[in-house]
């Protein structure tokens, strides 16, 4: 199925335009953030991570750059800016940030905020060989087409939760990475 035209104006106003809706509140209390870059281009591109199959914690899994806010960090953006130069080699004084979605848990304990910015085509991303294995642009129209996130029922010590899974050539994006996105579709006004 082809994603329909989405230019960067389009995404810009609307993301500006509708406010993120918590639907849940986050409950852990360790703070991470991600980065969600968005690529500056005439279509423009959403940038992912694959993480090191050496690390412990979800390895070879997709994901935004990002990680835990340490003591250095002066908020969530800077945490994930940080995170994103560390990891990708994306200078924090390229990204435009345009906003912040409501934080969601993840399973290792963290409250994790998704920023939002968007950034320069020209970029070198230069991957750390300790965290990420390899960095990939997705088109955003095709990321932000709902009908790719096919949800997967996991009840895990007594709770059930809802998990999104979906295909980009041949990376698996799922889990948190998925949600994000697929919350990010909403956000921007498209319909389930």
């Amino acid at each position: 199925m082809a994603s329909p035209e989405l230019n960067l104006d389009d995404f810009l106003s609307r993301f500006q335009l509708l406010r993120p809706q918590a639907n849940r509140m986050a409950i852990n209390q360790r703070q991470a953030a991600v980065l969600v870059p968005i690529v500056r281009r005439p279509e423009p591109g959403l940038l992912l991570t694959q993480r090191s199959a050496k690390l412990r914690k979800h390895p070879g899994q997709v994901a935004f750059p990002g990680g835990a806010v340490d003591s250095t960090d002066a908020s969530l953006i800077a945490a994930a800016l940080r995170e994103a130069q560390e990891e990708v080699a994306i200078p924090p004084e390229s990204v435009e940030v345009i906003g912040i979605l409501p934080p969601v848990d993840s399973v290792t304990g963290f409250q994790v905020t998704p920023v939002v910015g968007v950034i320069p085509p020209n970029l070198h991303y230069h991957a750390s060989v300790d965290e990420v294995s390899s960095v990939f642009e997705m088109p955003l129209a095709e990321a932000l087409r709902l009908g790719r996130y096919h949800p997967l029922d996991i009840h895990r010590r007594g709770d059930s939760h809802r998990v999104w899974l979906s295909w980009y050539q041949h990376y698996f994006v799922w889990g948190m990475t998925a949600g994000i996105i697929r919350e990010l579709a909403l956000q921007v006004g498209l319909k389930p």
